[in-house]
């Protein structure tokens, strides 16, 4: 018999909000959710389209409330023509409320899951939920609320069953593209790939922070904006396409060689000009644009045209030169020089405003020189008028006031007080300012009638050439779009060229062989700020050494050069790491647990081609249980043979070795600083080597008092060999004896029938100072 096969379907829900995007989705083949914690994606969203591309939903459902950009990036999915890869989704609009961020939390933790145990006490269910979803990442817990909605209004997969039958969740897994290294905000945060600072500008406090020392602080040499944003996005999404890693390296490395520094200094100084583009065509298409908007969109303009001619000078077999010689089309020449012959740009900064060049408009022209000799024809008028008026009026002018006209101004007189006195004939008053009388006569009204309004009419004809110049441009912002991506592109690649140059990096190899093989390996940030590194190589073998005690890989996954004399590196899928615990109060968990589901994220999501990173795990509990833990996980990466990933534990659990904890097996390998003892000075030599540290030197570095320290090392011994420790302070039986006699003595003294005898200064003074100091 052959069982009828179910259609899968996937049901997304998705939200975009500042610059950030996050989804999660149901599929009905495995009956599990799938989360993508929150990740930055641009405006374009590029990012968002490839996810949809990879997953193929049938339904998304996202907020009402939605970004401009979202909308109509949702209206191009559906109203597309078909495709049969990617089909055409319903998208379902949910209240905004459904997606508010403690309404989705409530809806998580009160719902039932199956792999979930029923015996759980609600806190306890709280922590198992906490080891498996990112409640950090608030984007995507309200994500996820909206998606568990939309699961019980549709009721998807149980349409026919009772009402009581909710849509079976049978587990939540974290969703990876298939080209991007897996890491949480962890891995981020003990990398130190960005860092944020409280801006020391008392000024800027309320504006946000500034990067710190970081990865990306020093990484960014970016001339343009968009470079730097570009920067961060690589930084964010660590790729595994080794194509283009190796195309990313090809042009780094041409920037590298010394034949080619004039031509990386052209391409930065023309990068500084690239400006916000995307910003002035949006308000172009708003009207707002600005007389620095037509500056900048002129350099950036100019700027590319000299990026593509340098491009095109340089050699085809980059594809990035390549690529930008053919998308930068000669649009750009047709933009530029519309704007040189059109923008009078002295002008325009003059009167603070869009103004023409001379000979595009002749109507514009010819009003502007009425304007021009307005002055000397209003000085003829006004004498004409002094002719006509009264011989006590001493004189008179006339003048142009835009939306207003002409007028006749003359001074006040002293005889003129009230607002009937005003009043002449063959005159119409109009107003007083400063002093002076306007009026309208026969001759202002026929210069009203002859010459019209010429500033109104000058601003709106350079308006209207605007809006057609606008219009123009707008028609051909595609290629002004592609020159903000590559110039980003192009910029990133300098930046990180500049970083490999001052700092002596090299070029990596990509194998699909699994491990890495690293020689005289740097700290980017470390060998900044130590007074003294010592380059250490770092080897991981395929079949051998995968998991390595020891007591930049990350930087070759953006195709950059890396602080190393040499360096092979693998297949990597993701980076796990427990090396710091990010405390919260909203997440409500003690610093252990945290612990505990790092470890467990690595645990149950490593895979052979994963990189794990292990710092001092189990020192946040009992020592005897943190030893056990560290010992079940690592004896679990060794039963997995092959399957095992590339594990480095940093511990200074001494028992794990001296107890035998861990199997022998080629797997792994034990490694230690190297040092030396001199006298009671300890030499540090920064150099690893293989083998086991056996002792601690905490009483060497430690910054304490001499009997302190020496206390100390005798406890630590007596402790290791096992016998019992005496207490140096506490007073011997003779002594206690002795303070005892002295005591009554003084008690047997005291003349109690005397009234001036008194009891409680000699408790206070003889008896509770004896009993504090142990007798």
């Amino acid at each position: 018999e052959q069982e009828d096969q179910e259609c899968s379907e996937t049901h997304m829900s998705l939200l975009w909000y500042a610059g950030q995007l996050a989804i999660t989705y149901y599929d009905t083949e495995d009956c599990s959710v799938y989360f993508m914690p929150d990740i930055p994606d641009n405006e374009d969203l590029k990012l968002l389209e490839k996810v949809i591309g990879e997953i193929n939903p049938q339904c998304i459902v996202t907020s009402a409330k939605q970004d401009q950009n979202i909308a109509k990036f949702l209206t191009n999915l559906t109203t597309a023509a078909g495709d049969k890869d990617i089909g055409k989704p319903e998208v379902v609009l949910f209240p905004n409320i459904d997606f508010g961020l403690e309404v989705s939390k409530q809806r998580i933790l009160s719902r039932q899951f199956p792999f979930i145990p029923s015996h759980m006490t609600a806190t306890e269910k709280i922590l198992y939920l906490s080891s498996i979803i990112p409640f950090e990442s608030p984007l995507m817990i309200r994500a996820l609320g909206g998606l568990l909605k939309f699961l019980d209004r549709r009721r998807v997969g149980v349409e026919l069953e009772e009402s009581t039958i909710v849509v079976p969740i049978l587990a939540f897994k974290k969703f990876v593209l298939s080209d991007t290294v897996n890491m949480d905000q962890d891995t981020y945060c003990v990398l130190q790939i960005f860092k944020s600072d409280i801006h020391p500008s008392v000024y800027k406090l309320s504006s946000g922070l500034k990067e710190g020392f970081s990865l990306y602080g020093i990484l960014n040499r970016c001339r343009c904006k968009w470079g730097e944003k570009l920067l961060r996005l690589w930084l964010t999404r660590p790729t595994r396409n080794v194509t283009e890693l190796n195309k990313r390296l090809d042009v780094i490395h041409f920037f590298l060689l010394a034949q080619n520094h004039e031509t990386v200094v052209t391409l930065q100084g023309c990068l500084k000009n690239i400006k916000n583009v995307p910003l002035i065509l949006k308000r172009m298409t708003l009207s707002h644009t600005k007389v620095s908007d037509w500056q900048a969109l002129y350099k950036t303009v100019y700027s590319a045209v000299c990026l593509r001619d340098t491009c095109r000078s340089l050699p085809k077999t980059i594809e990035l030169f390549q690529t930008i010689s053919r998308v930068f089309t000669d649009d750009l020449h047709y933009i530029a020089s519309l704007i040189s012959k059109v923008v009078d740009f002295e002008g325009s900064v003059s009167e603070n405003r869009f103004t023409v060049r001379p000979n595009v408009d002749p109507t514009i022209d010819e009003k502007k020189r009425k304007l021009m000799g307005l002055s000397d024809f209003l000085t003829e008028v006004a004498r004409k008028e002094l002719e006509t008026l009264d011989n006590h009026i001493p004189s008179c002018c006339v003048i142009y006031i835009p939306l207003i006209g002409f007028l006749l101004s003359i001074p006040r007189l002293p005889t003129m007080v009230d607002k009937s006195d005003f009043e002449i004939e063959g005159l119409d008053f109009m107003f007083l300012s400063e002093d002076k009388l306007h009026y309208r006569s026969a001759r202002t009204k026929e210069l009203d009638s002859l010459l019209g309004d010429l500033h109104c009419e000058i601003r709106d004809q350079e308006a209207l050439i605007m809006h057609q110049l606008q219009t123009k441009i707008l028609e051909k912002s595609e290629v002004l779009h592609s020159v903000i991506e590559y110039t980003a592109y192009l910029d990133v690649l300098l930046a990180l060229a500049a970083m490999a140059r001052e700092n002596a990096y090299c070029r990596p190899r990509f194998t699909h062989r699994h491990g890495f093989h690293i020689k005289d390996g740097r700290h980017p940030l470390m060998e900044l700020c130590a007074k003294t590194f010592v380059a250490n190589p770092v080897n991981s073998g395929e079949a051998t050494k995968r998991i390595k005690i020891i007591t930049g890989l990350f930087m070759a996954l953006i195709g950059s050069y890396v602080p190393a004399a040499e360096a092979e590196i693998g297949v990597i899928d993701g980076i796990y790491t427990r090396i710091h615990s990010r405390e919260s109060v909203s997440v409500g968990l003690s610093t252990f647990m945290i612990d505990l589901n790092q470890v467990a994220k690595a645990v149950n999501n490593a895979t052979e081609k994963s990189l794990v990173l292990v710092d001092e795990f189990g020192k946040g509990t009992n020592t005897l249980d943190g030893l056990s833990l560290l010992a079940a996980v690592l004896r679990y990466w060794i039963s997995q043979g092959t399957q095992c990933p590339q594990v480095f534990v940093s511990t200074n659990f001494h028992s794990l070795m001296q107890l035998e904890l861990l199997p022998d097996t080629p797997l792994l390998e034990y490694l230690t600083m190297e040092t030396h003892q001199d006298g009671d000075e300890l030499i540090f030599f920064y150099q690893i080597k293989q083998g086991v540290s056996t002792v601690s030197h905490a009483a060497n570095i430690a910054a304490l008092a001499t009997k302190i320290i020496e206390r100390g090392v005798e406890v630590s011994e007596l402790i290791r060999n096992g016998k019992a420790i005496k207490c140096i302070d506490h007073p011997s039986k003779g002594d206690r004896i002795e303070k005892c006699k002295s005591v009554v003595e003084k008690f047997l003294r005291l003349d109690l029938d005397d009234p001036h005898t008194d009891l409680e200064e000699f408790m206070r003074k003889v008896v509770l100072p004896s009993a504090a100091s142990g007798l």
